[in-house]
Formats: C-alpha cells, structure tokens, sequence
C-alpha cells in the first residue's frame, strides 16, 4: 500500500455556498482538482446518513440509517476503514460530531480524534491542526478529516447561504488549504460535503439539500477539469483504488478513474 489518502467531508457545504464564500482558494482548488459541483448525496440527505453511504458505498436502504442514531445493519456491510485496515491501512479520524463515531467499527482506527463543536469558538481549525500533527509525525496511511461547523454554526444557526453560513465555509476552506500546502506532495487529498441545506434545515430531496461538491487532488486525476455528476457512493471506491485495496463485494458506487 504506497498511496495515501485524506478525505475531507465539511458538513452541509453547498456548491453554491463554496463558490460565494469569498476565499480566494476556491480558484486555486478548481485549478488543482478534478471536480464536480453538481454530485448527489443520499435521501435522506441527513449526517449520519450520508456519511454511512459515503463510508459503505450503498444508499440507506441498505445499511438501514434514515436519521442521525446508529443502528447496527441487519446484513453488515464493511465500510472503508474496514477494508483498509484489513489490508494493512493504519487509519486516523478527527471529528466534532460524536454520532460520527460509529462510521467507524471497533479495531478500524490507529489514531481518534473528538472535539465536540459547541465547546470551543473553531473546533474545525483545532481538529485539522491536530490531524496535521499526527500526519507530520506519524504518516497514518488514511485520514478522515470531518468539519461540522458549516453545518451547525452555519446552516442550522443562521440559515443557509446567510453571512454567517459562507463566513463558516470560508473559515472551512482555509483549513482545506492548510492541509494541501502541508501534505499535498504525500498524500491525495479529497474535499466533498455531506448534503447540502436550505432554510435552517435538510433532509428533503431538494437540488439545495442533494447537490454536494467533490474535488479530488493528487497525482492521479487531471489537474483543472470539472466534470458533470457523480455521486456520494463513488468516494469509497475512489479511494480503495487510489490505495490499491479491494473494494467490498457489497459495494454499489464506481471509482471516478
């Protein structure tokens, strides 16, 4: 296993609310990337949810989450920290939203991180200067990067592409860019949301809550080229190829190279 990864997921990110945020990095992400703006997440297009579909590549009908409390699968399915860690992966995971946790089984993660996102002003940029040090130090061979304070600070707070909304993704977008500058000539480096919001809320099958963007860095895609779709499900495959492991038999989306 040679090529690593960090996946990055900030919560509720719109497309539109990326382009709108007024970081200047967003330019130089589309320049760096192989990206769509127009991607589809999972119905219900809720946390918990979506992010068992991006890890087990298989919607909600399957892996049986429709709202944010886990339950376990009638017929487990192993999700992406499971197949890389049988395969070898030494695996990290840097939260702010504990239901997340369970993304992830017992035995499938090296390194963890939680800080809860109401507890400190930016638990985003102290969770990514944490996973920045664990990956200077240690090289894990996966890292999980999760960032909810769009979602929450942002989205439920003050409502979708409010000020303070795109104010939170450009705060997020900052971090991104810390972690491309620091780790980008080691690692692939994948950015993608979760859902996206209208209002103060989601989980309707609404463009605003289903449309998400993916952008993937590294050596691997075509610098500059944005293509057209794409879905929540095809992460996972994406980076079982990327680092030469096996997708699971289960597995319903397809690598976007």
């Amino acid at each position: 296993m040679k090529n690593k990864v960090i996946l990055i997921s900030i919560d509720g990110m719109r497309p539109d609310g990326l382009l709108n945020c007024k970081n200047p990095f967003v330019d130089t992400l589309m320049q760096m990337a192989y990206y769509t703006l127009s991607a589809r997440t999972v119905m219900p297009s809720v946390t918990f949810p979506c992010h068992m579909s991006l890890f087990h590549s298989v919607p909600p009908e399957r892996h049986g989450m429709t709202t944010n409390d886990y339950m376990p699968m009638v017929r487990p399915i192993n999700g992406l920290f499971e197949q890389l860690s049988n395969a070898g992966s030494i695996n990290a995971f840097y939260y702010g939203w504990e239901n997340l946790r369970d993304v992830a089984r017992p035995g499938s993660l090296k390194y963890a991180e939680f800080i809860q996102a109401y507890s400190e002003e930016y638990s985003d940029k102290n969770l990514t200067e944490r996973a920045l040090e664990i990956i200077s130090s240690r090289k894990p061979d996966f890292v999980f990067l999760y960032m909810v304070e769009t979602d929450e600070k942002g989205g439920h707070d003050n409502g979708w592409m409010s000020e303070a909304y795109l104010e939170r993704i450009n705060l997020a977008i900052d971090n991104v860019r810390r972690v491309i500058e620091q780790c980008g000539n080691e690692y692939t480096i994948i950015i993608t949301a979760d859902h996206g919001g209208h209002d103060r809320s989601h989980g309707s099958d609404m463009a605003e809550d289903m449309t998400i963007p993916n952008f993937y860095i590294g050596k691997m895609f075509e610098k500059g080229r944005q293509f057209s779709g794409g879905s929540i499900l095809d992460i996972a495959p994406t980076i079982a190829k990327i680092m030469g492991v096996h997708a699971a038999p289960e597995w319903e989306g397809k690598s976007v190279f």
